[in-house]
């Protein structure tokens, strides 16, 4: 029983990671899609639109909480002590850089109120 719950956590964690992995790349295609397409159409010299930085954003931080749900899901299962370790090492990065990029995100959404 055990072995059968450890691998439908691994299938579970993998498919996490997989849709984790489609988020961010169709977010990277639309941001460089929407960069082209306004550095075109406008004078030389123009910066984008922040609303293409701040989509994918939005799209990377919902990435990062996946990907900490799949890590936790793959360790959740008799998990040894590097492992444990190695959840704890990943949660603090992902969680470090989910907590700059939301930060970083409500600024662009204060500015752009502003404007």
């Amino acid at each position: 029983m055990e072995e059968i719950i450890k691998i439908s956590t691994t299938t579970i964690a993998q498919g996490i990671e997989f849709l984790s992995a489609i988020i961010i790349s169709y977010a990277a295609a639309k941001a460089v899609f929407h960069y082209f397409k306004d550095s075109f159409s406008k004078v030389s010299g123009y910066l984008p639109a922040t609303s293409i930085r701040l989509s994918l954003g939005k799209s990377l931080a919902i990435a990062l909480e996946l990907l900490l749900g799949a890590d936790i899901l793959k360790t959740a299962i008799a998990p040894t002590w590097t492992e444990i370790g190695q959840l704890a090492a990943i949660a603090t990065l992902r969680t470090a850089l989910n907590y700059f990029l939301e930060r970083e995100l409500k600024q662009s959404n204060l500015d752009k109120d502003e404007k």
